[in-house]
């Protein structure tokens, strides 16, 4: 039994910090095992109190520290585990601390660590209090100067701002100075050191200014990397044209480190990546890696001005730099690559991530009010659905107003730690708009319902729409408030013709009737386009008129989301016991008109081939039951497969890899259409097609080709799939990333025997637990990524994963936590499956020793 309770830390508490730390120089030792780090903090009393000055800190051992050069009594300071009190302090002096530290010791990859023999930082959220004594908090900002010395062998030493002076020491050190001129919170520092390539390149900003652009990558890598500085080069364009956003810094930086808990991290002028969203080859990596580049190059970059210059007064306001940002880097990928394709991406990434999210007991708003770790708090909700309500608000106050809002919030805040409230108060302020009822987006938890029923009198033209909003109860909001809710509306004919264009109706209430005049004939409606607001739809369409919209929608998404709907109804009544042949076989003739169109793009057809997957089914199915719906979705997807073989046949063959590999968006359609048809063609495995998908994968000239035909192969399983996975692995062992997902691959194995080739890799000599990457792409990949496997009735699949979860949370609790979902949702599933998954639950949460981490995550999904 557990005998210690954590305290959360709530939003209705927060307090300034009672002093100001005005500059911040740090002195770096490097030693891999003891580093030496010299803080010297210039600190102000803010206002007049008599408090004490309270610094973070842990795992730190202190060798000294001085106010205004005297040492600190005994009498004077307090120590613990995680906080310095000094008590008397003067209201202004300088305060002087030294500690010691050893990186190579610091598996959880946060504060100062060693990566592949190179010394690297993470600080966001809570890292900084690992690397010296600080309040280390987002709304104390302080303008750094940094020193490194280290052995000569680290070639480059590299922190945030400027270069100020760099030199040998004489004695086999070397070291370097830079100078950050902007005042920043703590979790925005950086520091790199190491034996790197770098590729160097410029931009030359809108007011003429020259900005020396760096990217650091492993030695022998800078080619890989090419293609991530010419989508920086993109994204600061873009930037200054869609936002008037000018980079600010004489030098920008970037570094891949193949250990790293996040994607990347947007650390002021020196932003940290995770390897694998940087380098990239044609030869190493897919589309889908070269897409996710882009848009993480991005999304870093633009946080220069959505996190750095302006960032959040406390972590309950991570959604105004996270879901801001999103908003932006999905804007910036829509213009790269097509925004249909782009946005049914996002949602299929929103739904299968957040709905499941706002579905489960850790259902949270996109702000949220209390917490144990803020680790726990990148998630799908703060990031994705926060840049949905961004998306809502742009829609309800029009372009011009929207960019006045954000406009005036730069200009407003520029250099401030802020709130939700603030941001909110510039798009008022702008537009003139009252935004109060908006607020609740930010507030309230939950994927709204909205319904919609119609009534069309032929006789006098009119069209009356009545809809209605429902958010069912989530942990901790028993009741819930009507929410304004943007959503798009157009008409077609029964022809798929235009009968009226795109309007937003305003659900702001519990129910609302709009009454249309002037509507020529029976409409079929088509509502909620571009999917406007993160909202399940449900409305009283026919399937007669689906079949309408997924031929002729002039909206791309919808016409997307009516061929996702008619899949799923199909599967899900045969997952019933109800299969609809007859409409099965309608659906794949449908499914075959909509590839023969001239008018949609490759990457749209590859869309409209991907059935709803097992996760997105089981929220629609009370309780889940994930065997009946793997059963169910692999028929049809047989029916379709056999039903338009000769097509899918012929298209692969046209879809041939062009001779010359190109990133672009038209060239990454082709291959997405090809791979999608070959993956259909191996789920109707007769030697013809076997024979087809092998040659697929032994022709592959491209990474995205080899995992397709990997997949395929997957489908069809046996000595093809064995002997396959052989192959790739004599060929690429040698490369990480690439070995990722050949790990990945394998998670996601759909025959029965999956759980226990999991476990045998989980003893493979390539497999290491304490890479993120490579624990992912096993771990997460089974347990989120293969749900008929994950939930086999054995329970076997959900042990497994809480045994991952009890030893990895020993040394890296942020990653451990991440794991917990799939269990959390227990009460989603048939009660034989419901109780072995909260049987592990228990399992964690008595354990000793558990972290804050994961005792949040698997305390609230049993509460």
């Amino acid at each position: 039994m557990r005998t210690d309770t954590p305290q959360p830390i709530r939003l209705t508490d927060y307090r300034p910090f009672p002093f100001l730390i005005e500059d911040t120089q740090l002195e770096f030792r490097l030693d891999p095992t003891a580093t030496r780090v010299k803080a010297t903090l210039r600190v102000r009393r803010d206002g007049t109190h008599d408090q004490p000055l309270v610094l973070n800190g842990e795992r730190l051992k202190l060798l000294s520290v001085a106010i205004d050069g005297k040492p600190v009594s005994d009498n004077q300071r307090t120590l613990d585990d995680e906080l310095l009190t000094l008590t008397g302090v003067p209201d202004q002096f300088v305060l002087t601390t030294e500690v010691e530290i050893d990186p190579s010791a610091n598996k959880a990859l946060m504060g100062l660590y060693m990566s592949g023999g190179r010394f690297c930082t993470q600080c966001e959220a809570e890292g900084f209090r690992t690397i010296t004594y600080f309040p280390d908090r987002p709304d104390v900002l302080s303008r750094y100067t940094v020193r490194i010395e280290a052995d000569a062998s680290f070639q480059h030493l590299l922190s945030n701002g400027n270069l100020g002076d760099s030199g040998d020491l004489g004695d086999g050190r070397r070291y370097a100075v830079w100078n950050d001129p902007f005042p920043k919170p703590a979790y925005l520092f950086a520091l790199v050191a190491g034996e790197l390539d770098v590729l160097e390149d410029s931009f030359t900003t809108m007011s003429g200014r020259q900005v020396a652009l760096r990217l650091f990558v492993d030695p022998g890598q800078a080619p890989r990397a090419v293609y991530a500085l010419d989508s920086l080069k993109r994204a600061m364009k873009w930037d200054e044209e869609a936002w008037g956003r000018e980079y600010d810094l004489d030098l920008f930086m970037f570094v891949a480190v193949r250990d790293f808990n996040f994607g990347a991290m947007e650390n002021k002028g020196l932003n940290i990546f995770n390897s694998s969203l940087l380098l990239a080859d044609a030869r190493t990596a897919t589309d889908q890696d070269y897409e996710r580049i882009e848009s993480v190059v991005a999304h870093e970059y633009f946080h220069n001005w959505t996190g750095d210059r302006i960032t959040c007064r406390d972590w309950f306001q991570l959604c105004l730099k996270e879901g801001l940002t999103v908003f932006r880097d999905q804007s910036f990928s829509a213009d790269m690559r097509g925004a249909a394709v782009c946005r049914i991406k996002d949602v299929k990434a929103l739904r299968a991530r957040q709905f499941a999210e706002d579905a489960g007991p850790l259902a949270h708003p996109v702000r949220p009010s209390s917490y144990l770790k803020i680790d726990n708090f990148y998630t799908a909700t703060i990031y994705e659905k926060g840049s949905e309500v961004i998306r809502m608000l742009k829609t309800l106050l029009g372009d011009d107003a929207f960019r006045a809002g954000s406009d005036l919030y730069f200009e407003r805040h520029d250099g401030q730690a802020t709130t939700v409230e603030a941001f909110i108060a510039c798009y008022a302020d702008a537009s003139g708009r009252d935004l109060t009822d908006f607020f609740a987006w930010y507030e309230q938890a939950g994927t709204p319902t909205v319904t919609l029923s119609h009534v069309y009198d032929a006789r006098a033209k009119t069209l009356e729409l009545t809809l209605t909003q429902a958010t069912a109860p989530t942990p901790g909001q028993p009741t819930k408030r009507p929410l304004p809710i943007p959503v798009t509306i157009g008409l077609l004919d029964q022809d798929g013709a235009r009968l009226r264009d795109s309007e937003v109706v305003v659900l702001d209430t519990a129910t609302k009737t709009v009454r249309w005049e002037g509507v020529a004939s029976p409409p079929v409606i088509s509502a909620l386009r571009g999917f406007s607001a993160p909202v399940t739809l449900e409305t009283d369409t026919r399937p007669v008129d689906r079949y309408v919209q997924f031929a002729a929608d002039p909206d791309l998404f919808n016409r997307w989301e009516a061929g996702q709907t008619l899949a799923r109804e199909l599967i899900l009544s045969r997952a019933a016991g109800a299969p609809d042949e007859v409409n099965e076989e309608r659906y794949a003739e449908a499914l075959g008109r909509a590839l023969d169109d001239p008018a949609a793009d490759h990457a749209f057809k590859a869309l409209l081939l991907a059935l709803p997957s097992e996760s997105d089914l089981s929220l629609a199915m009370q309780p889940a039951d994930p065997a009946a719906l793997h059963a169910a979705r692999d028929a049809l997807k047989l029916r379709v497969a056999v039903h338009l073989g000769d097509r899918l046949r012929q298209l692969h063959v046209e879809l041939q890899s062009e001779a010359e590999f190109s990133t672009d968006a038209a060239a990454a359609g082709r291959r997405a259409l090809r791979n999608a048809c070959v993956e259909l063609l191996a789920c109707d495995p007769h030697a013809a097609n076997v024979e087809r998908v092998v040659g697929h994968f032994e022709a592959a000239a491209t990474m995205t080709d080899a995992i397709g035909g990997l997949n395929a192969l997957a489908q069809v399983g046996g000595e093809p799939f064995d002997a396959a996975l052989a192959a790739f692995h004599a060929r690429w062992k040698g490369e990480p990333l690439v070995l990722d997902k050949w790990f990945s691959v394998q998670a996601r194995d759909p025959s029965e025997g999956a759980i226990g080739r999991v476990l045998g890799l989980t003893a493979h000599p390539d497999f290491d637990a304490t890479n993120p990457n490579r624990f992912r792409a096993l771990v997460q990949g089974f347990s989120s990524g293969n749900p008929a496997r994950f939930h086999d009735p054995s329970g076997a699949g959900y042990a497994f994963l809480a045994d991952q979860i009890l030893a990895v949370d020993a040394y890296n609790p942020m990653t451990a936590a991440r794991l917990v979902e799939p269990l959390g949702s227990w009460r989603r599933y048939v009660p034989e499956l419901g109780g072995l998954m909260r049987a592990q639950l228990e399992r964690i949460v008595a354990q000793q020793g558990l972290s804050k981490n994961v005792l949040e995550l698997a305390g609230k999904a049993l509460d």
